[in-house]
């Protein structure tokens, strides 16, 4: 077990690092679409570039500024140059602090205006996406493309403009290096074939390292979530001692491969220094042979030596920006891949608003599969009158709740239609269908802040009206046992209150915003009878005004409905009150005289 386990997981690493590997490589239309999120800021980046060309000059002046010094000044005694070169280094130096302050200012500045705006373009997108999208993404892959991948883009733009710098640094010292002494500068250019090579052959294995630690990096990750999302499971099978040899296995492949990476990574700059160091040795001897001889000057031979050691650190800088290139290229595809997603549930030319009086719903000969090609509806033909209660029941997959989904348009149907008070759910815009249905859900979604945020998410209400609905749904007593009441803040998730209390929280929200049409989807699976009975109660009283659809297991919630409606494999089986159908003698009959259980407990 353990062996297929750990094949599976190379499995996964190898197919991550080809992932990786096919779109580390440069792509135009990428570059092309980040540069956009670039153009509101484009007065700032040409600012941040002037900065930097500035920073550049001021570094590759201080050189020259000392060969005048030795040369000119010094030697000739000239006490009034050596005042005017003083005065000019201090100015470059002011020069230096002003334009390298700007440049990692500004630079910085607009890296966080473009991670903002790209950020808050995937979130809005994200929203806007349909359910179907939803159901199959995983929440991890989502987490890391909005968090990690945007990241790796603010990097291209902050490698980018310093790569201008390091680029005219290198341009502008071969340019100074050949005006000073041609043959010099000869001799240095003559070790540049060996450091290209150096690099040619360093770059595409250090490339391989380190797309093979992030892709072991990744799953364990992946096995870390894994084990503790299933900490239950994994308790009660006694798998502990399992489990932590896989995920040891798992940080020792990945501590070999980030090993390995890191030897790459250090391993290139004790050749470069050596390649440094032989090059000044060059510049000392065969300079100092010129010195001596009278046809250079010793201010020429130190400027060379100054430029030397200036001249390897641009192109080392440069392969690093090969490198965030690299990464940037793979995460712009995952960015712009999930950018890219259709939104299909959208408004149609000339929507309007929906008016919701009455609060009536038809289905009209209505079929939906989702992308599985696997028709989970077939011809569904359902009227909900005005102010009544309707319980929806049947097996797990029977399309219960994609009923109560497709009332929200949180899908598009395949054919058919869907209306509230004969309006066409295609034809209204989609803000005003969730102004007019309000819904409880079987998993209850509790968001950090306050207890009072929480039940007041969408509705303006007051405190007087939060707590009202509270009362009303019987969560107040609870509230009020809290240390703060309704200014208690909430962990993320409601991690600090039971799924009982949570859902009793998601009642009282669903309650404030007043709807006409109120869908309980298994909202009470997860509270106790008797609170259960509480609620039963005060939806009694609040169903009265307001259509009602409430999906239900347990046949105890539904009992009192004014209609059931029984499905299985998505057509309707049965509609009738609840002592219509146990006249009837069909499936609602046969579980009723299972000791009233569930569905799913028939065989």
């Amino acid at each position: 077990m353990a062996t297929e386990i750990k094949k599976q997981d190379r499995k996964v690493v190898n197919a991550i690092e080809e992932d990786l590997e096919q779109l580390s490589s440069y792509d135009g239309a990428v570059a092309a679409r980040f540069i956009k999120y670039i153009k509101p800021y484009k007065r700032e980046a040409l600012i941040g570039v002037i900065s930097v060309i500035l920073f550049t000059i001021a570094v590759l002046s201080v050189p020259l500024m000392v060969k005048f010094t030795i040369d000119n000044a010094i030697t000739d005694n000239n006490g009034g140059l050596l005042n005017i070169l003083f005065i000019g280094l201090i100015g470059f130096s002011i020069m230096h602090f002003a334009s390298n302050y700007v440049q990692q200012r500004v630079i910085r500045e607009i890296g966080e205006k473009i991670l903002f705006d790209i950020r808050s373009q995937m979130f809005t997108h994200l929203q806007r996406l349909s359910m179907s999208v939803a159901d199959r993404s995983k929440y991890g892959s989502i987490m890391s493309r909005v968090l990690g991948d945007v990241g790796a883009l603010q990097e291209l733009f902050r490698a980018g403009v310093f790569a201008i710098g390091d680029l005219l640094t290198l341009l502008i010292i071969t340019i100074i290096i050949f005006s000073l002494n041609w043959s010099m500068a000869l001799g240095i250019l003559l070790i540049m074939p060996v450091f290209l090579g150096l690099r040619i052959f360093w770059l595409p294995k250090a490339r391989k390292a380190f797309l093979k630690a992030r892709a072991s990096s990744s799953v364990v990750s992946g096995v870390l979530n894994e084990h503790v999302n299933g900490i239950r499971v994994t308790q009660n099978m006694i798998r502990e001692d399992v489990n932590q040899d896989r995920f040891d296995e798992r940080v020792r492949e990945n501590f070999d491969d980030m090993n390995d990476a890191a030897k790459y990574g250090s391993g290139i700059h004790p050749p470069v220094e050596l390649l440094v160091g032989l090059t000044m040795s060059l510049i000392v001897v065969l300079g100092g042979y010129l010195v001596s001889g009278g046809s250079l000057e010793i201010g020429v031979m130190i400027a060379f030596l100054l430029y030397v050691q200036r001249f390897f650190d641009p192109i080392r800088a440069l392969t690093m920006h090969y490198s965030v290139l690299q990464r940037a290229m793979a995460s712009g595809h995952r960015i712009f891949e999930l950018l890219d997603i259709n939104i299909d549930i959208k408004d149609s030319k000339g929507a309007e608003d929906i008016i919701v009086k009455k609060g009536s719903i038809k289905f009209k000969d209505v079929n939906f599969e989702y992308n599985y090609n696997e028709p989970i509806l077939k011809n569904i033909n359902l009227e909900i009158n005005e102010k009544e209660t309707v319980g929806l029941v049947g097996p797990t997959g029977s399309g219960k709740t994609t009923i109560a989904s497709l009332i929200h348009r949180f899908y598009e149907i395949k054919n058919g239609n869907i209306l509230i008070d004969d309006q066409d759910l295609q034809k209204v815009t989609q803000s005003s269908l969730s102004e007019n249905i309000s819904m409880v859900l079987q998993d209850p979604i509790i968001f950090s802040g306050t207890v009072e945020d929480n039940i007041k998410y969408k509705a303006q209400a007051t405190r007087e009206e939060v707590i009202e609905a509270s009362k009303l749904v019987g969560s107040h007593d609870f509230i009020m046992t809290l240390p703060k009441g309704y200014d208690t803040n909430l962990e993320e998730s409601g991690a600090n209150l039971s799924i009982g209390q949570r859902q009793l929280l998601s009642f009282a929200r669903a309650l404030l915003l007043d709807s006409k049409i109120f869908i309980l989807d298994e909202a009470t699976s997860y509270i106790d009878s008797y609170t259960e009975r509480q609620i039963q109660k005060a939806l009694d009283e609040v169903l009265k005004n307001r259509t009602g659809i409430i999906i239900a297991h347990r046949l105890s919630t539904i009992k009192n409905a004014d209609k059931i409606v029984v499905l299985d494999k998505g057509e309707i089986q049965e509609i009738g009150s609840h002592d219509e159908l146990l006249n009837n003698k069909g499936l609602y009959w046969k579980l009723w005289n299972n000791n009233e259980s569930s569905f799913d407990d028939l065989n």
